[in-house]
Formats: C-alpha cells, structure tokens, sequence
C-alpha cells in the first residue's frame, strides 16, 4: 500500500437489534447492495442501514484528507471504522503503522489496543473532557494509560500546552473554559501521544463562526509543524476547501468525487456536486497554481518566456527553472517574495508559492498592481496577471451553476484582452 491508510471495498451495515438473525440480515443485505437496491430499499425489505457502501480511498501520510457531505452520509461511520469504533461488514481498512500493516477488517485485540494507544487518536465534536479533571490532568490521560513517569508526561503535557496556547491554563477545569479553548484542551489531548494519525470529527461545528475560523487557522498552522496524517469530517464545504489537502464527498454510503479542493469546484463529477459547490467563494477554494498560465505554454521560438499583462514581461530561467532575470519592455525589474516587506513596494513583480489562496493572490495584485509568478520549490511555474484571475473566478462560476467545465489549458487563456484589476 503507497498511503497510510487505505480503504479496500469497504461495506459497513448496522442490522438493528443485535440478535441471532443480525448475521444473517447483513448477508442478505450484502447480497442486496450487489444487486444495485438502495439504501431505502434495504431498510425496508430487513431494517438493515447501509452505513458505508463500496468505499475505495487512499489516504497520504502527512496530508489533510477531509470526508464531507450532509447529515447521513456516511461521513462520521466511515471515519471511526479507521480506529475500530465502527465494525467493518466486508472489505478491508489497512493502517500502515511503522514497517508493519494493521488490517482492520479483523484486528486481534492486543493489536487494536497498541494501534488506538500508539498510532491512532481521535477529536470529538462534543470535546468529551473530563469534568472532575484539570485541563494538563484532561490532556495527560493518553500518556497515564501508557504507564509513563509522571515526571515525563508532565514534560510533554506543558509542551503541547504551550503548543495550543493553554500553558496558563492547565490548572483550570473545563466548566472555566470557553468552547473554543475546550476543543483546544481536545486536541492537545489528541497530540500528546504522538500518534500517526488523527480522527477529527466535526471537531468546530458547534462553534461560534469566529472562533471555528480561528481554530482552522491554528489547526493549519500547527500541521505545517506536526505534519500528522489528519482526517477530517466536515459538513461545511467552505471549511472543508479551507483545510483539506483532498475531499471525498459522500452521499447515502458512498464516495460520490474525490479530488483536490480546485478539483471539487471546477470540475464536478455529479449534479448533486455541483449544487453543493453551487454557492461556495471561489476565493477560498482556488489557489495559484489551478489559475496560473503555466509558464511551459508561452516558450516563444526563440526559447524565451513571455507574457503580456498591462506590459510584456521576458523572464529568464537558470538550469533549475529558477527566475534568474526579468525584464518589462526590455527594461531590467526586480522582483520579491509575497512574504517580504518590498511586497507593498509599488514596481515589484512578487513570486507566490503554489498553494497560495486565490484570495490572496487578488491582494497582492491590488497592492502591487503588478503581476505575479508562481514557484514550486523555487522553480518558476506559471504566471498569473488580469486575465488569469478574472478566467479563474468566470469560469468557477459556470462550473458551479453547471455551465460546463473547460479543460485547465483552456481555462489559462484570455477572457478580457485589455482589463485590469
């Protein structure tokens, strides 16, 4: 398996009451869902519910991998079949877990316990804090399970405190914490046993607007150190294009498009996609590099690259793809980093890394009234001017209210010869 977790057909049916005949209404149910019967048509003819139904995924190590969709989907049952909650009717989950491979399908008892102990923690949506318990006693609980000295867990235990934020609070219960600081206390708890992988259910939902964006800020800025693999569910598309690296969206049981956020909102698989990216911000779904004009379709005969803003731009590539020169009307410009302080320098043409938000990118252009280029580790990729970003939000528009997708070459070319923004 290339992922860390890897979803192999998998089927998961609750048959109501737990009985000698519970096994026997799951077979046949399997053999429903064979036969193409729905989900409705299963609860009728045996009171059988398909939780999951021919789920395939493979999820990377390291990435935010997002199941999403609406009440019932499917989203939470798929999820916590990852660390055993939930038993798998047929097919296989496989959890890699150092050098070894954890099927969980039919885990022996010593194996489940070592995985949800050592590989695998989970975030509820409901926090799940002990009362009676101080916020480091709340976060410690994993490590106290393990046996570890208390000397020890208290030294890991303030070091994922002072991660999240809550070093000053450690002594205070949950009943003096706001609810964002509680689904804090949550994830530190999560954290503390170094685990490879994080189940986060709905883990904001029951938050204010403000504090939800904030603890998704903060999530994404604590991945870019922790580097965990995460899976997320969400019923939110706007979080769900905010953090997820990928998104699979589900309905009734089963996975209808997976793909990256641009993916999701360009490019539709079904109807029932594209209603649900019918109404979502475009600009906080596409990045640089889903709206650039990759730089390798403006190669002139003469080998150089150039590219028509308000100005023609000519730049000039090292061996390694790296901006080397650059030039405006066969005057030599300088360029800087979206990060640096010459951003707000009016004349400079800014470089921005791949994945920045399409937001983002429109900020820096007002600031800067200049183009931008996009890099992928250092290397030059594409450009994005006027055209670019304006194609970028037309064209996102007509996917979403089902217009018809263009391809991503077509997508690059001019809508507006002569705009500015």
């Amino acid at each position: 398996m290339a992922g860390i977790v890897q979803f192999d057909k998998v089927d998961i049916l609750f048959p109501g009451i737990d009985d000698r005949a519970a096994r026997g209404r799951v077979e046949a149910a399997l053999k429903g869902l064979d036969a193409g019967k729905s989900r409705n048509d299963l609860i009728a003819s045996n009171g059988v519910v398909v939780g999951a139904a021919d789920v395939n995924l493979e999820i990377e190590q390291g990435e935010i991998f997002v199941l999403m969709g609406l009440s019932g989907s499917g989203k939470t049952t798929v999820l916590r079949a990852v660390n055993g909650l939930n038993k798998i009717s047929r097919g296989r989950i496989l959890i890699r877990q150092g050098d070894r491979v954890v099927d969980m399908s039919r885990p022996e008892a010593g194996v489940l316990k070592r995985l949800r102990n050592e590989a695998v923690s989970m975030v509820f949506q409901q926090f799940a804090l002990l009362p009676w318990r101080t916020v480091r006693r709340n976060v410690e609980l994993g490590l106290e399970l393990r046996r570890m000295p208390a000397a020890e867990m208290r030294k890991i235990v303030d070091e994922w405190l002072d991660v999240v934020g809550l070093l000053p609070w450690a002594e205070k219960y949950a009943e003096e914490l706001s609810g964002g600081m509680q689904q804090r206390v949550g994830l530190a708890r999560a954290l503390v046993t170094n685990p490879d992988i994080l189940l986060m259910d709905e883990p904001f939902s029951a938050l204010d607007p403000l504090i939800r964006n904030k603890l998704q800020d903060e999530l994404l800025s604590l991945q870019r150190t922790v580097r965990k693999t995460i899976i997320f569910v969400t019923h939110d598309l706007d979080e769900a294009l905010k953090i997820g690296n990928r998104i699979a969206i589900m309905k009734d049981g089963r996975v209808i498009q997976v793909g990256k956020p641009e993916d999701i909102v360009l490019r539709p698989a079904t109807d029932y996609v594209a209603e649900f990216v019918k109404h979502m911000n475009p600009l906080t779904a596409l990045r640089a590099a889903s709206l650039m004009k990759p730089v390798g379709e403006v190669v002139g005969a003469d080998g150089a690259h150039r590219f028509i803003d308000r100005d023609l731009y000519e730049i000039e590539l090292d061996a390694d793809g790296r901006l080397a020169g650059l030039h405006c009307r066969g005057e030599s410009v300088g360029w800087c980093d979206a990060d640096s302080e010459f951003v707000r320098t009016a004349g400079n043409v800014v470089l921005v890394e791949a994945g920045c938000l399409l937001k983002d990118v429109v900020e820096i252009r007002q600031m800067t009234g200049r183009p931008i280029f996009v890099c992928d580790g250092g290397r030059i990729i594409g450009f994005c001017g006027s055209n670019e970003i304006l194609d970028a939000l037309t064209h996102a528009g007509r996917s979403a209210y089902g217009d018809g997708a263009r391809s991503g070459s077509d997508m690059s070319k001019p809508m507006l010869a002569n705009s500015t923004l």
